[in-house]
């Protein structure tokens, strides 16, 4: 009986690790796809105005040492000529400069923001 155990426990470590190696490997792949895919896109610069602004907190605590992390990104959503919108995400600075109503044009390549001036 002992040595089912240890066979089964050997056949599911080895496909639970093969599972984990299979999603670094769709992370990093999946990372260099749009990465490429933006640096082939045009640059474009359009009219466009901020319609909303939004944070994503994550917290990270370390295992019994009572340390914690936390990271935000920021977001901020235009909508350009056409009526579509694109969501971008944007430096703390960045964030902190824009507010919902700013027009102005965006500059943008692909999913990458490249930035935003406002109309005088």
């Amino acid at each position: 009986m002992w040595m089912l155990d240890g066979g089964l426990f050997g056949v599911m470590f080895t496909l639970v690790f093969l599972l984990v190696i299979g999603i670094f490997v769709y992370v990093i792949v999946s990372g260099l796809r749009r990465w490429n895919r933006n640096n082939h896109s045009p640059r474009l610069t359009v009219e466009a105005q901020v319609v909303s602004r939004r944070t994503a907190v994550s917290a990270h605590g370390g295992a019994g040492d009572g340390m914690h992390h936390t990271s935000t990104r920021y977001y901020v959503t235009f909508q350009v000529e056409s009526g579509d919108r694109m969501e971008f995400s944007v430096s703390g600075g960045e964030y902190g400069l824009l507010a919902e109503g700013d027009q102005g044009r965006l500059t943008f390549q692909g999913t990458r923001y490249l930035g935003f001036a406002r109309a005088r």
